[in-house]
């Protein structure tokens, strides 16, 4: 009788002692990010077959299968952003993640596509901004490796929309 009160004695002696390093996200927090991915698109871009109209909510948020192509930059394919640790984002840390939704940045120094509207998400406030990194966490990891990005001149092997500047948008268009 007297081993399990020392028991828990120590085992609340060590957690005080070596308290976890990690953020625990609640409930509440990861529905918060669901809703702001919800009305922030990310589904729109990250997910196969929003596009043609038939989203594949079997591989929700796991990579688009169309690129976007800019001209003079190439073209970029909305990424895996699941926590599946080989094609998505699942070895990134909460901050990576924030950072590179604020700041255009990815953990290995590369910048995202212009398509990715981080300049707006910069404005979010730090609590939605890791409320956002704690949903996409915790959705369901999605093993799909997505192609490219391609520089320009490359073959593409996706679907492409031309993104093109102003200029050329009203030269194109019929008078």
């Amino acid at each position: 009788m007297f081993r399990t009160p020392v028991g828990f004695a120590c085992l609340a002696a060590l957690a005080l002692a070596f308290p976890l390093t990690t953020a625990v996200a609640d409930d509440a927090q990861i529905a918060r990010g669901e809703y702001l991915v919800t009305i922030g698109g990310c589904n729109d871009c990250h997910t196969p077959g929003y596009f043609f109209g038939k989203p594949d909510r079997s591989r929700f948020l796991g990579g688009s299968d169309v690129g976007f192509e800019i001209p003079g930059a190439g073209v970029f394919v909305g990424r895996n952003i699941t926590p599946d640790k080989e094609s998505g984002i699942g070895n990134w840390t909460q901050d990576q993640i924030i950072k590179a939704i604020q700041t255009g940045e990815r953990p290995d120094g590369r910048v995202l596509a212009p398509i990715m509207p981080w300049h707006a998400f910069a404005h979010l406030t730090a609590d939605d901004a890791r409320a956002i990194a704690a949903f996409l966490q915790n959705v369901k990891p999605v093993s799909h490796e997505v192609p490219g990005p391609f520089k320009p001149g490359e073959k593409v092997s996706t679907f492409v929309f031309r993104i093109l500047p102003p200029g050329e948008v009203a030269a194109a268009a019929p008078k």
